[in-house]
């Protein structure tokens, strides 16, 4: 479990853990999926000389609480107690299903800008039967307990084989990985919840006010991903562009799914920076 210093009390009395670097302006950091905040923690560095940056975990993730039931307005709600805790305005960086919470806060949050990466929308009737399987089979393991099946179904979703879950497991036990990912295997359930069962809200979107970043890898090259179409995140990021009234699209070359902040902190840094 990735351990933080720092402690934030959401609305609802939820304990969000988060960790704090740098001066100037404050920059939140938003996982995504199976993320405590360990994924965006090699940002901070490439933004904490110009930014105060903000790394929290998401409620039921890592060191954070969680409280029943489940709501996307509690989630909202842990984005604005860190807000308010950095004094009351802040950027937004959302990765993968991080993006697609960041843009859910855009309406009612004190947020300045916001930048996206790679976030997991569903374009196109190619993959949209897959994506309602995915949904209803995770709900049903998740509702009969079976969390380290719902782990399963999100990895076979992006193309991992039976083989490649076998030997994940069997390595991951020789550590506490494999029961670290089981642990946040329910928040998968949750994801699909405000990210509108992976469809793009698009009245919703049409209505964010502030410049957003829309930043993308190119196509699809790791072995853990071969199960999605190559342009899968191209897709997302090009409706999104188009639906936002103030975007910015850019594709960076050749970043894994998970973000390098040698690659995209610069990028950030100068968005992040300008005015608008």
């Amino acid at each position: 479990m990735n351990e933080m210093d720092f402690r934030v009390t959401s609305n609802d009395g939820t304990t969000i853990a988060y960790d704090r670097k740098g001066s100037g302006p404050a920059v939140v950091l938003v996982g995504g999926a199976l993320d405590d905040g360990a994924e965006n923690a090699p940002l901070v560095p490439a933004l904490a000389e110009h930014f105060t940056v903000y790394n929290y975990a998401r409620r039921g993730r890592g060191a954070s609480g969680f409280t029943e039931p489940y709501a996307v307005e509690r989630e909202i709600e842990d984005l604005d107690a860190l807000i308010a805790e950095a004094g009351g305005s802040a950027h937004l960086f959302g990765a993968s299903s991080g993006g697609a919470l960041a843009l859910e806060a855009a309406a009612g949050s004190a947020i300045d800008t916001i930048a996206v990466w790679e976030v997991p929308y569903a374009v196109g009737d190619d993959i949209r039967p897959r994506f309602e399987e995915y949904i209803a089979d995770t709900r049903h393991a998740f509702d009969a307990g079976r969390d380290e099946e719902v782990l399963e179904l999100f990895m076979r979703l992006s193309g991992a084989s039976d083989d490649n879950i076998a030997a994940r497991k069997a390595a991951g036990k020789q550590t506490s990985h494999w029961a670290d990912s089981v642990a946040l295997a329910p928040t998968l359930v949750h994801d699909s919840v405000f990210h509108n069962r992976y469809q793009l809200p698009t009245d919703r979107l049409a209505t964010v006010t502030q410049p957003v970043l829309v930043t993308t890898g190119g196509p699809i090259t790791v072995p853990y991903m071969a199960g999605l179409p190559s342009d899968f995140f191209d897709r997302a990021a090009d409706e999104l562009a188009d639906l936002l009234p103030h975007a910015q699209r850019e594709t960076l070359d050749g970043p894994d799914h998970v973000v390098d902040p040698q690659t995209i902190g610069p990028l950030l840094l100068r968005f992040f920076s300008s005015e608008h």
